[in-house]
């Protein structure tokens, strides 16, 4: 996960940031995808895909196949797809109030959890005020993601908790272009160059 990540160049982090796949992505993974960058360091990237949604799965199920029993559990949390890498493992992106010895605390907003333990936490009524719960996640080799962009595949802008945590799944890529400023439907879905 991100901990082997470094940090080490401090020029071109995108760490904090919201990754806006371009029109014309055509990878299905990440085709109109928003992804919350965990990590962005000189040895790669990781992020967590955060407007996918995973039908088959669903907290309570989750629980039970990890035999966390708890109560509260009818809570409406849905699964993210996190993206293509370890998609059998759990993530939890969420609000930086809470924090485990294994949280990375990415900056005063948020932070990123991926143990069981605030599974039952969250299942308890006790975990984070905030969250998303996803099945894997997005990895960056060293210069590849600096790469994607360059060859505008992806648009960066700041996160906000706003826009990660509350807004619809479904609508968060429309609502994150409009918030750079920027009608999709204008974009051309060809890369060109002057």
């Amino acid at each position: 996960m991100a901990e082997n990540l470094g940090t080490e160049d401090h020029s071109n982090r995108l760490t904090g940031s919201l990754l806006l796949a371009m029109p014309q992505m055509r990878d299905d993974r990440f085709m109109r995808s928003v992804i919350y960058v965990c990590a962005h360091t000189s040895n790669g990237a990781m992020g967590i895909v955060i407007n996918k949604i995973v039908e088959s799965v669903n907290f309570p199920e989750l629980l039970e196949q990890l035999n966390i029993g708890s109560e509260s559990a009818n809570r409406e949390i849905r699964v993210h797809f996190g993206g293509p890498v370890e998609t059998g493992r759990g993530f939890v992106l969420h609000s930086a109030d809470y924090v485990q010895d294994a949280t990375l605390v990415i900056n005063e907003n948020f932070a990123l959890t991926a143990t069981v333990d605030i599974l039952k936490s969250i299942a308890n009524g006790e975990g984070p005020k905030k969250s998303i719960l996803a099945l894997g996640y997005a990895g960056w080799e060293p210069g590849q993601l600096d790469k994607e962009i360059q060859a505008n595949g992806w648009l960066s802008l700041p996160a906000d908790d706003h826009l990660v945590f509350d807004v619809k799944p479904n609508t968060k890529w429309e609502k994150a272009m409009g918030k750079i400023g920027i009608d999709f439907n204008m974009l051309s879905d060809q890369a060109g160059h002057a």
